[in-house]
């Protein structure tokens, strides 16, 4: 197949793992032998444009007519099979959607978070799960509450672009793919075109490294967030040391709005070590040392990417028992769940996972083996390429039999490009 994959990748200077999936995908999507090029914006650039440009970005974030203009020479150009989309904010915008419609290619798109529904794509506020702007007709508790960044201005454009787009989204989609059933599930109840949503987890290249011996740290890798539970963690580490410990440290690798307060929190303790920024095989070494790693989200996670990373590792996992934590981790029997926003319930559950070390070697051969059923290289693609051909064959002129995957035919590219051709606008 010939994919153009679509994104706006986030800045460089905190972890996103959005940019860690694209790149995954396209390197799979790659090696299998399809071809598949980007269309891409950077935030990173937002820091060297002018201050007019600046000024002026807000405005663009619901649509952004010179990307239209970009991107639907460039698909009539090269006449990909289909376009997958992912994050489109702030540099890029739906108008990447009427660019599919003008050059009438079929399209695809990743949620990786709940934007659809929710204006900031955490359904949280305060530190607590929200929900009040689910299914309503305009997002105007986000903007009263400045959801985004703390700021009513912020949220502002975020909330436009949801109002102004729904249908354009909903419409102009021939496939939805979802990250967690739990994040389908949510998206169908606001209203989303449910026969449109499709499961598909993300999948993890399998490990360098994995666990061997019985693990040197309790790990933390992920955004330093309120959102990510981090303050959770803390609390919950100090109950953990008020009781004597677990025999291992806890490291903390990451970035983001709460790193001076961890950073502050850390100093002059041994039971503690911030490391900052991993880069990927620092990462993967991180893990494959690890007793377990620990996600204790506040927020209704839509996947999880670091338990399904440590899985591949042969490391159990600790995490919030809500959102798509619960389809990932089997409790008791790959990891734990704890309590969400309970830091008595984490402490115990970290000290479970960390003082019996038969059973956690067990968990982390029980996590193994989810990963190589679920979460594998070899199922992400068959999955992926699924949802490319459902897509191609639900266009209008673009029949009912996809080229065979790998195929070379000229014959069949042709019949499908044909199809595209007669369905233009």
């Amino acid at each position: 197949m010939h994919v153009l994959v679509v994104h706006n990748r986030y800045a460089s200077a905190q972890p996103s793992g959005e940019n860690k999936v694209v790149d995954q995908e396209v390197a799979l999507l790659r090696a299998a032998g399809h071809r598949v090029e980007v269309f891409e914006r950077r935030s990173d650039d937002i820091a060297g444009m002018s201050l007019a440009s600046k000024a002026r970005l807000p405005l663009l974030v619901p649509w952004n007519p010179s990307v239209r203009s970009e991107l639907a020479a460039r698909l009539r150009a090269e006449r990909p099979d289909v376009v997958h989309v992912h994050n489109v904010f702030p540099l890029l915008s739906p108008a990447v959607l009427a660019a599919c419609a003008d050059a009438g290619v079929p399209a695809v798109a990743t949620l990786h978070n709940y934007t659809q529904v929710c204006p900031p794509g955490t359904l949280q506020r305060d530190g607590r799960p929200c929900t009040e702007c689910v299914g309503a007709a305009a997002p105007l508790p986000a903007v009263r509450h400045g959801c985004y960044r703390d700021s009513r201005l912020a949220t502002l454009p975020l909330a436009l672009s949801l109002v102004v787009n729904r249908r354009r989204w909903w419409t102009g989609v021939e496939r939805f793919f979802c990250i967690s059933a739990a994040q389908r599930d949510v998206l169908a109840r606001a209203g989303m075109p449910a026969e449109r949503l499709a499961v598909k987890h993300n999948f993890v290249p399998d490990p360098d490294e994995r666990r061997t011996g019985a693990g040197e740290h309790v790990l933390y890798l992920g955004r330093l967030a309120e959102a990510k539970g981090v303050r959770l963690l803390m609390a919950a580490w100090d109950e953990i040391t008020a009781s004597g410990g677990v025999g291992v440290p806890l490291v903390i690798a990451g970035a983001g709005p709460l790193e001076h307060e961890v950073t502050a929190w850390a100093a002059g303790r041994d039971d503690v070590r911030c490391v900052g920024l991993y880069d990927a095989a620092e990462c993967r070494g991180a893990i494959a040392r690890s007793v377990a790693v620990v996600a204790p989200s506040t927020w209704l996670e839509a996947f999880g990417l670091v338990v399904v990373e440590a899985m591949a590792a042969g490391v159990p996992a600790v995490a919030a028992g809500h959102g798509a934590f619960v389809e990932l981790v089997a409790d008791g029997e790959t990891g734990l769940l704890h309590r969400p926003g309970e830091a008595a319930s984490l402490a115990s559950c970290i000290r479970r996972i960390a003082v019996d070390d038969d059973r956690n070697r067990e968990m982390g051969r029980a996590a193994r083996r989810r990963y190589e059923q679920g979460f594998s290289p070899a199922v992400g693609l068959e999955r992926l390429v699924e949802g490319y051909r459902t897509a191609i064959a639900g266009r209008p002129g673009g029949g009912d039999s996809p080229p065979p995957l790998g195929s070379k035919s000229k014959g069949s590219r042709r019949g499908i490009r044909a199809g595209r051709d007669g369905d233009s606008k």
